[in-house]
């Protein structure tokens, strides 16, 4: 049985799909305006987690991530510019061309850290016609009004707004450090669709029953998830940052089909850098381009990403980082000794372990350790090897292309020219035969007059 906290009710609960054999998993993805950061991608790989847990229980999971190419505001509610409207403007380019790199390049990254891809990517500007649709259900059902710039949801008619978040009006009135827009009738209240100014021409905007314009940020999600897993779904994941959106979420959908529209909300904690916020002031907002830069694996991220439970915010440091690095390179360093698969056999009461605590709310700690205990155990080399093999099925971290690794001729003859050159003191040609072979995945270790080959991590 797995077990999820579901952010709605508080508690750990019982997984229990709406059909059975089944899961229905929606994850918020990226503003595609910018370059996805570390941060962003620990709910990802929080995200692939479960997926895969899920997977491993026998679920056939129908897994949907949102590409938010239009409607995300700069101040992430109703009003500024679009940020992707925006960073065309300063690049000189289209809204098409922006979001197209930035889509390109996330997919890279997601790739890099072995996220599984889900069934469908869904891009916002791609269901326009669903997005419209929808609000003109809420509009005919009593749910919005109309104001200069826009329509918006009146969340006082919805008597559950604030369940999810914990953020009520009257919390936003109190706390609250910028101008209300003086046209909402409640401080909660969101914009479904927003009308393009009259003395600009937009890249991205659309006709609708309400003029000229383009959606909300927060009318996509619903949208697509409903059209593409139907009016209730099994698990909605996202960044804990998202509770307020996820609100307005719940808000729309419901009002628009009368049903509930999700059973399991899941939120992965903020990533904190060297103990605070990561932010573009502080310049640390590192993308995976910056782990590599400086000599990290993507792989290495994964594993510091597990080294935290989801629910649990996670400091990064790069010596945190190296740490992960480190542990990940030991690892690959056991398994290159074993043979490859003869006959498959796991080491049950191991394997049970590990699955019983990933079930238990995705405890990822405990599953690298229990994973650990396994290597340090006197299990059969090839008990150990199936049994890692079975767990890493859940973990992502390509245990099985070090298991019994083979070096190429080419290079042990690289690695052999480079030792003759030094023992015989010619550094430049010993080091230019280095380079080679880190550029070819490979590192060599000096051990006196003798060397070993490791893969490159």
């Amino acid at each position: 049985m797995i077990k999820i906290y579901n952010s709605l009710t508080k508690k750990v609960e019982d997984f229990k799909p709406i059909h059975e054999g089944t899961v229905s998993m929606y994850t918020c993805g990226p503003t595609v305006y910018s370059y996805a950061h570390i941060g962003n991608f620990r709910t990802y790989v929080s995200a692939d987690i479960i997926y895969r847990t899920f997977l491993v229980n026998d679920y056939k999971v129908r897994y949907i991530i949102n590409l938010t190419d239009v409607g995300h505001l700069s101040d992430d509610a109703d009003d500024g510019d679009d940020k992707v409207e925006k960073m065309a403007k300063e690049e000189g380019k289209s809204a098409r061309d922006i979001t197209d790199f930035y889509i390109k390049r996330f997919l890279i990254d997601y790739e890099k850290l072995r996220i599984i891809k889900p069934k469908k990517f869904t891009r916002a500007t791609e269901y326009i016609k669903e997005q419209v649709s929808l609000v003109s259900e809420l509009e005919k059902r009593g749910y919005t009004y109309r104001t200069s710039d826009g329509v918006y949801f009146d969340t006082s008619r919805f008597e559950k707004y604030g369940e999810l978040s914990g953020h009520f009006a009257e919390d936003i009135l109190e706390g609250a450090r910028v101008e209300i827009n003086p046209e909402k009738r409640n401080p909660t209240d969101f914009a479904l669709w927003k009308l393009s100014p009259k003395d600009e021409k937009r890249w991205q905007e659309w006709e609708s029953p309400w003029g000229i314009g383009f959606p909300g940020w927060h009318i996509e999600c619903s949208a697509m998830a409903l059209k593409e897993l139907g009016q209730t779904i099994d698990v909605h994941l996202g960044g804990e940052d998202l509770l307020m959106h996820h609100q307005n979420e719940i808000a729309q959908s419901e009002c628009a089909t009368g049903k509930e529209f999700v059973h399991y909300w899941m939120h992965a904690a903020f990533l904190k850098i060297d103990g605070g916020k990561m932010s573009k002031s502080l310049n640390n907002m590192y993308t995976l381009e910056d782990i590599e830069a400086k000599g990290f694996d993507p792989l290495s991220l994964r594993y510091f990403y597990l080294s935290g439970h989801y629910r649990t915010s996670l400091n990064f440091t790069w010596e945190a980082l190296q740490s992960a690095q480190t542990a990940l390179k030991k690892l690959y360093q056991v398994v290159e000794g074993y043979s490859p698969i003869q006959e498959e056999t796991f080491a049950k009461d191991y394997l049970s372990r590990f699955m019983d605590v990933v079930n238990n709310d995705f405890n990822m700690p405990q599953a690298l350790a229990t994973m650990w205990d396994l290597l340090k155990s006197d299990v059969s080399e090839q008990t150990k090897i199936c049994t890692l093999l079975k767990m890493d099925e859940v973990l992502g971290l390509d245990i099985e292309s070090h298991v019994g690794m083979t070096i190429p001729e080419e290079i042990v003859n690289l690695a052999e020219t480079r030792n003759t050159y030094r023992r015989n003191g010619i550094w430049d040609k010993a080091d230019q035969l280095r380079k080679q072979l880190e550029a070819s995945g490979y590192l060599v270790e000096d051990r006196g007059d003798s060397y070993k080959i490791r893969r490159r991590i």
